[in-house]
């Protein structure tokens, strides 16, 4: 995991390696966490597969398209790299 602050914008990103299995997971698992304003689905080449950008106070029902997506593309791939970038505290 990589992490990077920028103090102008107040928000940090978080880089995790994940497989395909994996992804599913560790996107639910963030999700709970909170606090994200973004998710970034990236290949091995670092090409962009998919960009989420979440509200404050998204739940429950809102993420079921984006857990849909995220499946699908874990179907497809067998490595990610995903780039959250929460807000700082």
């Amino acid at each position: 995991m990589e992490e990077n602050n920028n103090p102008k914008t107040g928000t940090r990103t978080e880089e995790f390696k994940v497989s395909g299995g994996e992804i599913l997971n560790k996107i639910k698992e963030l999700l709970h966490e909170g606090n994200i304003r973004r998710i970034i689905l990236k290949d091995e080449q670092g090409k962009t597969f998919l960009e989420i950008p979440l509200t404050v106070g998204i739940v429950g029902a809102a993420l079921v398209p984006v857990v849909a997506a995220v499946g699908a593309i874990a179907a497809l791939v067998s490595k990610l790299t995903i780039v959250v970038e929460k807000v700082s505290n």
